[in-house]
């Protein structure tokens, strides 16, 4: 069986007698002996048997537990061969999901391959910690992650040393570790309340584990991000995200839509009149409050979700920038942006199929046109794809 390429979601496609075989760890045109995992009468997922004939860009995988974890699936191949593959499903998810030819060049940003995650979230059973094993809802237990962050494996380390005494509550069943790599926020979620004592002995064993929040330099500010709020999780490319998010951002008006604490609204405040940032998540709402005293910017802070904002706005902004959740923009905030019909929009997404379903409805009946596409490598060594869309009208 010979691999064709890469779908979204981490899998190498063959074909056998007219029907679609999705693999794990091949790469494109590598032969493969697979065996049946799961059969449909048009799809076949197999498990990975033997290499036959390997691709140039193969490599040995940095971790040791790759193949059974299920955070990565692309260690195997060279870094510059998932850059070049991300393009083209990106490109293929919006010809197929979106009927949308880009015919430009895409414009691709990468920065550390390993090493980059400020946010992690491992689960826990009992004394044991790690990420579920690929495919399957079983703990693995990892002793250290490469691509998270040096500070995030200082932390696992000493939270497995913590798990090991009888003061560990056996009833957790995850632990996020975020971080700035000197301060470290710990968000735990359990199976029943945690006694106050836990949290201290954190604060004692990791310091600063037991404030409420952190704060993140970005762009020359400093946020505030507290216990679920979001942030972006690559840590050498922040900065690069937001000015790619702004290239061409001008005029007198701008909406951030789902604004988080700010990341974009902040420097979006310095650049027009009038800014309103929607938020409906409480505690990035309150960060972004107090992320815009900070960083002494005026705008509205709209604490409510977008889809109940957007029909209450009559005036278009010049300029809107939506970084949604992987669920896209959906239909309602699609047809209230046609409704007002801002002259750019820009959208940072991190799932290419939501995507191509919102850009099909505003390039489609609204008569945007997609100006430029760019894919920010957040996520290396996985399936996931961000990228930025800017569209004019």
């Amino acid at each position: 069986m010979t691999a064709e390429k890469w779908v979204y979601g981490g899998e190498a496609l063959s074909r056998v007698d007219g029907r679609v075989v999705l693999t794990p760890y091949m790469l494109p045109g590598e032969t493969a002996r697979v065996e049946p995992q799961q059969e449909r009468p048009d799809l076949i997922r197999t498990r990975l048997v033997e290499i036959l004939t390997k691709s140039p860009d193969r490599t040995d995988p940095q971790c040791q537990y790759f193949h059974n974890c299920g955070g990565c699936q692309y260690q195997h191949a060279t870094y510059e061969s998932q850059l070049t593959r991300k393009v083209e499903i990106l490109l293929e998810q919006l010809k197929r999901m979106g009927k949308l030819e880009y015919s430009g060049d895409v414009q691709t940003i990468a920065g550390e391959p390993y090493g980059y995650r400020n946010r992690t979230q491992f689960h826990v059973d009992g004394s044991r910690i790690g990420f579920y094993r690929a495919g399957t809802r079983e703990l693995l237990n990892i002793e250290s992650c490469p691509i998270a962050s040096p500070r995030t494996n200082e932390v696992l380390t000493v939270l497995h040393q913590m798990a090991a005494d009888k003061r560990w509550p056996q009833f957790l069943k995850s632990i996020e570790v975020v971080t700035n790599e000197t301060d470290v926020l710990l968000n735990v979620e359990a199976a029943h309340p945690v006694a106050r004592k836990f949290f201290e002995w954190c604060g004692e064993r990791i310091p600063g584990a037991q404030r409420g929040y952190l704060d993140y330099p970005a762009g020359g500010d400093s946020f505030r991000v507290s216990h679920n709020a979001f942030f972006q999780v690559n840590r050498f490319l922040v900065d690069k995200l937001v000015e790619l998010a702004l290239e061409g951002a001008a005029g007198e008006t701008a909406l951030d839509l789902y604004a988080g604490v700010g990341l974009f609204s902040i420097p979006l405040a310095r650049r027009f009149q009038k800014m309103i940032a929607v938020e409906s998540g409480k505690a990035a709402a309150r960060d972004l409050e107090e992320n815009a005293k900070r960083a002494n910017v005026a705008m509205d802070g709209e604490a409510q979700n977008v889809e109940t904002f957007l029909p209450s706005l009559h005036a278009a902004p010049d300029f809107v920038l939506a970084d949604p959740p992987r669920s896209g923009l959906g239909k309602v905030v699609t047809r209230e942006l046609l409704r007002l019909k801002p002259r750019r929009i820009t959208i940072v997404s991190c799932d290419p199929s939501t995507l191509a379903r919102d850009l099909a409805a505003l390039t489609g009946e609204g008569g945007y046109r997609l100006e430029r596409l760019q894919l920010v490598d957040l996520f290396p060594q996985t399936y996931h794809i961000e990228s930025v869309t800017h569209l004019v009208l």
